[in-house]
């Protein structure tokens, strides 16, 4: 994983571009990148052609030596720079094997000849089906792709949208993409997210709109409603078989993501999550599983990391779990101060003035570090269970299996907004890079296709009410000790100890006088701030990001334990609340409000 910045449209007018103004622009993209540079402190590379700048920051994960870039085609007409990882890589290599000479052995260089391919195949509308092609990937990504005999480029992202990418134009009109906020800021006039699930090919006639090519059927309730069942009303077992292949299929794509020609590790918080990613690892750890060989592996041992205050829940979790599955298990211990003098750089890396972010952000932030120290460049965490199981406490308020399916299709829809952007960023921070096998997109594909009242937390006969995200636990019991196994979901903001959230309540609240927070629309007329924290979060968010383009970056909407705004209609008593944690959800969480 890395950072790019790329720069397009540079001959804006009817005059080719001057060899003076080339080179203050090379400069200035040059300035930008730096600003990303915690993303790829491995390698930096440049490249400057009569329309396009393409400047990457290079974190060396699959192959150090020889995959720096952009990376240049066979004819080095074709430039190429990417953030992420194609899992599938080595599979799509066999497909050009005599048709296109590879230069490098770095996963991305696929993008090349599959550009090649596909800009020559045409939809049914016409143009070049590069839905299609972008479809062909396993991974996660974000591309920016130059096409110099043609002067064309090719702009792409994942289909949940895990790696981080932002638009902006300045004001002689250039186009600008960039794997973060800050590199845009201060440079562009206009800054814009760019869409999860899209892509943006200069050379279609269809305007300057990216183009969607992430299509599901279980988007709509009716593909998903009369699927296979693997329980009766009852709860009881009828169809194991989809449980197996819940099972099948996340142990799969753990074992893609674990492609590294370093030391990797993982996050182990003790939830259900992280200890089933850190367990079913584990399993593969000890071979380099995409070499297909007998190698062994880089890192001789599996190493976990818990973060957490002293004696919080998470930490005595995540030490049960690790003792269980065999980690080198590592807890690094911060204290309220510490996390606090964190905020504005937690801050000034997640790009986001979001409650629930900054709240979880601050501890993987400080996590991080220490796992950079210790020379891990790669984890891999449980990021995406809970939008594709219905794990939120919330969840448990669903009326009906439609609503509730509804609202996972809706959590996904903004997966990028809040967890991916905050597991990647703090990450990044430091330059470790994070991947979610949850969020591979075949286990997707099975997860939202299950029926939803399999992951509903329905009444049972003897009364209670089935535990959250059941079908998971079921698919992995064999591999996790009851205590985590059947563990009531905890938010990380939460279980990396409770006194931090009645923290960051308090202080904000002292910090931010009344009438200051009486004044907010004034000071804030982009989203005005809906509680003192946010308004606390706000005000270092708008020092280090001033423009109104930044400020709308950023989501701003009502919920309660992390629910969407429409999911507020499942209880009338929420729609006075807007508390992202758990502990809001009164009859559920243990240790409620």
């Amino acid at each position: 994983m890395c950072g790019f910045v790329g720069a397009f449209d540079l001959n804006s007018g009817s005059q080719p571009i001057s060899e003076g103004l080339k080179e203050e622009l090379r400069s200035q993209v040059l300035e930008m990148s730096k600003k990303i540079r915690h993303r790829g402190p491995d390698w930096s590379g440049v490249y400057t052609g009569s329309n396009a700048i393409l400047s990457h920051e290079r974190l060396a994960i699959v192959d150090p030596l020889s995959g720096k870039q952009p990376l240049v085609s066979d004819d080095e007409k074709i430039i190429l720079a990417v953030n992420g990882e194609i899992y599938n890589h080595k599979k799509l290599r066999e497909e050009f094997s005599g048709k296109y000479n590879f230069r490098t052995q770095s996963d991305c260089e696929v993008i090349i000849p599959l550009y090649k391919q596909y800009r020559e195949i045409l939809a049914a509308d016409g143009k070049p089906d590069f839905a299609a092609m972008i479809e062909k990937l396993s991974g996660i990504f974000a591309f920016a792709l130059y096409d110099s005999e043609n002067d064309v480029y090719l702009v792409g992202r994942d289909e949940i949208g895990v790696i981080p990418l932002y638009q902006g134009w300045d004001k002689a009109g250039r186009y600008y993409v960039a794997s973060e906020l800050k590199a845009l800021e201060g440079n562009c006039q206009t800054i814009e997210e760019f869409p999860n699930g899209c892509y943006f090919y200069s050379g279609s006639s269809e305007g300057s709109e990216p183009v969607r090519w992430y299509h599901r059927d279980w988007e709509t309730y009716d593909s998903v409603k009369n699927a296979p069942k693997a329980t009766d009303d009852k709860g009881d077992v009828i169809n194991p078989s989809v449980i197996e292949k819940v099972r099948n299929g996340l142990e799969a794509a753990v074992k893609a993501q674990l492609m590294s020609d370093v030391p990797y590790g993982v996050l182990l918080s003790g939830g259900l999550d992280s200890s089933i990613i850190a367990a079913v690892t584990q399993k593969y750890s000890k071979k380099r599983v995409e070499s297909d060989s007998k190698e062994s592996a880089w890192w001789p041992q599996l190493h976990s990391f818990a973060v957490g205050l002293e004696g919080s829940p998470d930490l005595v979790a995540a030490k049960k779990a690790a003792d269980y599955i065999g980690t080198v298990h590592h807890e690094v211990h911060f204290t309220i101060q510490e996390a606090l003098d964190a905020l504005p750089d937690v801050i000034y890396h997640i790009e986001t003035y979001d409650i629930t972010t900054v709240r979880a952000s601050t501890p993987m932030y400080l996590l991080a570090r220490v796992i950079k120290s210790m020379g891990i460049k790669m984890v891999l965490s449980g990021e995406g269970s809970d939008e594709l199981f219905g794990g939120y406490l919330y969840s448990h308020k669903a009326p009906n299996p439609q609503e509730f399916h509804e609202e996972l299709v809706r959590k996904m829809s903004k997966l990028h907004l809040y967890d991916c952007l905050r597991a990647n960023k703090s990450l990044m921070a430091w330059g470790v890079e994070g991947r979610v096998p949850f969020l591979d997109k075949d286990f997707i594909d099975i997860a939202m296709s299950l029926n939803p009242s399999d992951k509903m937390n329905i009444k049972l006969p003897d009364g209670k009410q089935r535990i959250e995200k059941w079908i998971l636990r079921k698919a992995f019991e064999d591999l996790l000790p009851d205590s985590i196994c059947w563990r009531q979901k905890e938010q990380f903001s939460d279980g990396v100890g409770y006194n931090w959230i009645d923290t960051l309540k308090k202080t904000t609240e002292e910090k931010v006088s009344d009438a200051e927070f009486a004044r907010r629309e004034n000071r804030f007329p982009v989203n005005p701030p809906k509680t003192k924290e946010e308004y606390y979060y706000r005000e270092i968010y708008s020092r280090l990001f001033p423009s109104d383009s930044a400020a709308r970056c950023v989501p701003h909407e009502a919920g309660v334990a992390c629910s969407t705004a429409k999911a507020l209609e499942w209880d009338a008593s929420w729609g006075k609340m807007d508390e992202p944690s758990g502990r809001a959800i009164a009859g559920v969480h243990n240790d409620a409000y």
